[in-house]
């Protein structure tokens, strides 16, 4: 997991929490659990602020990284696009977006092509993009964002055939590879989890290594964001994996989530404002929790 990474999973899954500002001292020495080093740390969150996602504030001889409005608009992008893992009940209907975008812009639509999978769109063809998933809003979005609307088209519609719905959904995704990814997953997890757990219960597992291992759990299972396109179960294979996995991200993120929160606080009242934490934060909830 490199630095800058890290840094931007740091700020979602708790300084976000706490005032969305932290003192450079305390990022360092809660990133130094990762392997990171200070000089990593420092590169790397300087150039998240040359780049606009966080900016620095001087207090004494203190520096602090807050996030900016770009930064806090990312995350909770980020933070709505998990509907992807949780779809809603399908309405029957196909969402098309089509464009045409001349050669002098093709580095927005280079961009565009990223945010379209993100989303959970599927390529019908190189500038034809589809989705059984209710993403106008997502759409109206990246439209405005890109300030494309004279190149774009868009369709709500119905399938006629002559294939069935899930011939299409073969055609635009590929699932087997991605039950695969998932299926290494819980493999990999289940093993890790049922170890972490018997050591939390003897008392052998320490604060400082449930906050490490609770962020590495976030970090691998957030990928799923970019290759699962939350597809409604009518057009999901018999023996899809998605929902195992999710029960098992569940369990194991609420087994590390206390101690790990625990051990962030510790390391974060050493030069920040505790009181800047949001009343309303539960540690026992995250948005790529399944209900």
């Amino acid at each position: 997991m490199n630095t800058r990474s890290m840094i931007f999973t740091l700020y979602g899954d708790y300084i976000s929490h706490y005032g969305n500002k932290i003192w450079i001292g305390s990022l360092i020495r809660l990133l130094n659990e990762f392997g990171h080093n200070d000089q990593a740390v420092r590169a790397a969150i300087s150039r998240m602020n040359k780049q606009g996602w966080v900016q620095a504030e001087k207090q004494g001889n203190k520096s602090y990284y807050t996030l900016t409005e770009r930064g806090v608009d990312r995350m909770e992008e980020a933070a709505n696009r998990i509907f992807k893992l949780k779809p809603d009940e399908w309405d029957g209907k196909w969402r098309i977006f089509m464009y045409s975008i001349p050669e002098e812009i093709r580095s927005i639509r280079d961009e565009l092509r990223k945010e379209l999978v993100w989303s959970g769109f599927g390529t019908m063809s190189a500038s034809t993009w589809i989705s059984p998933n209710d993403l106008e809003k997502q759409v109206r979005q990246l439209i405005r964002k890109y300030e494309i609307e004279e190149y774009v088209d868009f369709f709500i519609a119905d399938h006629k055939g002559p294939s069935e719905s899930r011939r299409l959904v073969e055609k635009n995704w590929d699932l087997e590879e991605i039950n695969a990814k998932y299926e290494e997953f819980i493999a990999e997890y289940s093993r890790m989890y049922m170890i972490d757990k018997s050591k939390i219960a003897k008392g052998q597992m320490t604060d400082a290594e449930c906050f490490v291992g609770r962020a590495k759990l976030v970090h691998e299972y957030r990928k799923f964001l970019f290759v699962d396109p939350g597809l409604p179960d009518e057009l999901l294979p018999d023996k899809w994996l998605g929902g195992h996995a999710a029960t098992l991200f569940g369990e194991y993120y609420k087994e590390l989530a206390e101690p790990a929160s625990r051990f962030f606080e510790s390391v974060f009242e050493d030069g920040n404002e505790l009181t800047n934490k949001d009343t309303s934060y539960d540690v026992m909830n995250h948005p790529l929790l399944m209900d």
